[in-house]
């Protein structure tokens, strides 16, 4: 009684002559070694690697995984605070020239909602993020935005802006002591 694998050959097995045959054995300069020459075990294993069957399914995953939160409202000192370093930021930044001369680096911490249409947290939560970079360009009368590198940031959204340099802490000094603080 011959076996395929474990089991063994029903008596009606449509392939059984070839399953008798055996393994093909070709001679060293047949044809079809030249045409098909054996695989290498590496370039071999990469036709059974595992692949991706559902594009996207991961990274859905992972979205579960996601924390979000309800955006802060500030209140009215850190508001204050933050409108300051806005007005600071403008007139540093007012034009294009003067932002590529003084290049004010900056850490923007705002809050992004949710953009998984997928998730429960859709349109009521997001995540706060952090960017460090230039700061461009502070709009405060018409879009209410500030460009840090190449992303455009509402102010709604910002809880805190740190500011490095020196240029940044002499405005400040300057407005503070036009304030009498």
């Amino acid at each position: 009684m011959y076996a395929i694998g474990v089991m063994p050959m029903p008596a009606g097995f449509r392939y059984r002559d070839v399953f008798l045959k055996g393994r093909p054995q070709h001679d060293r300069f047949d044809n079809f070694r030249i045409r098909h020459p054996q695989m290498d075990v590496g370039k071999r294993a990469k036709i059974f690697a595992p692949f991706d069957a559902l594009r996207g399914f991961n990274f859905a995953i992972l979205m579960k995984n996601e924390l979000y939160e309800d955006q802060v409202v500030l209140n009215p000192e850190d508001q204050e605070e933050l409108d300051r370093r806005f007005g600071i930021l403008h007139n540093l930044t007012y034009n294009s020239r003067m932002a590529r001369a003084n290049k004010v680096q900056v850490t923007v911490t705002y809050y992004e909602p949710c953009s998984d249409v997928n998730s429960e947290s859709y349109g009521s939560q997001g995540q706060y993020k952090t960017i460090t970079g230039i700061c461009w360009n502070v709009d405060a009368e018409v879009s209410r935005t500030i460009l840090v590198d190449e992303m455009r940031i509402r102010m709604e959204d910002i809880r805190s802006i740190e500011v490095q340099g020196d240029i940044f802490n002499r405005h400040m000094e300057d407005q503070s002591a036009d304030w009498g603080v």
